[in-house]
């Protein structure tokens, strides 16, 4: 048994679908929720009020982020479907058209003209809009879009990242919740991307740095303005 019979590849593309909506979940929750109890406590509000801004932002959050997920997600599937349905009617008004311009994109790669017309036709004769899908439009079944998978996760894992720094809150001294919070938060998000970018195949320390800078860019500004509104009142 050859070599290529008993090794099957895994490739990381098939995770961009749920790994990205992931990501962006945990990642948001961590900030937003954090950003929102360092803004409230700098703004030297009560810790019952910090805790109900927090909650209140967990659950806002988590909603938006499965709602935004799904609306945007279902416009790629919807430009999708647009697109199948458009080559659909083409392949059914012109065969020859539709395997030339196959061939085409073939011979671009560096295919033989003979060849690849030999290979665009057999491609068709099994799925001829498979064919068009993935070689021309760059629909794939591990690229296709998954609005529901990608609101559950967005969902799910905002959840899980703002709970972090939200469970903070009961247990921090009042007068160090800032610097505990923030700290804290930026040690998830540190983590967060180092795990996001090995579940991709990325580099650990670039993700790791682009998440915590950011993370930390939000968190001041907001704990800034809360201090700012805080004196102002």
């Amino acid at each position: 048994m050859t070599r290529l019979a008993i090794h099957r590849e895994r490739h990381l593309v098939s995770r961009i679908g749920w790994l990205r909506a992931a990501v962006l979940g945990a990642n948001d929750g961590i900030v937003s929720t954090a950003s929102l109890i360092i803004g409230v406590a700098a703004a030297a509000s009560k810790p019952g009020d910090i805790l109900v801004a927090g909650a209140a932002g967990l659950v806002a959050g988590a909603m938006s982020m499965a709602a935004g997920e799904y609306v945007s997600v279902s416009s790629q599937s919807d430009t999708e479907q647009a697109d199948l349905a458009r080559e659909r009617a083409e392949l059914a008004d012109d065969v020859d058209a539709e395997v030339a311009e196959l061939a085409g994109i073939y011979i671009k790669r560096g295919v033989d003209p003979a060849i690849a017309d030999t290979v665009a036709r057999q491609l068709m004769a099994k799925d001829a809009l498979a064919a068009h899908a993935h070689d021309e439009l760059g629909i794939s079944e591990m690229t296709t879009a998954r609005p529901i998978q990608a609101a559950l996760t967005s969902a799910a894992t905002f959840t899980a990242g703002a709970a972090l720094p939200l469970a903070i809150v009961f247990a921090a001294p009042s007068n160090w919740l800032v610097a505990i919070v923030a700290t804290a938060s930026l040690l998830f998000l540190a983590l967060l991307g180092g795990v996001g970018a090995r579940a991709g195949g990325a580099p650990v320390a670039a993700a790791t740095i682009r998440v915590t800078f950011w993370g930390a860019l939000a968190m001041a500004l907001t704990a800034g303005i809360g201090m700012l509104v805080g004196t102002a009142v």
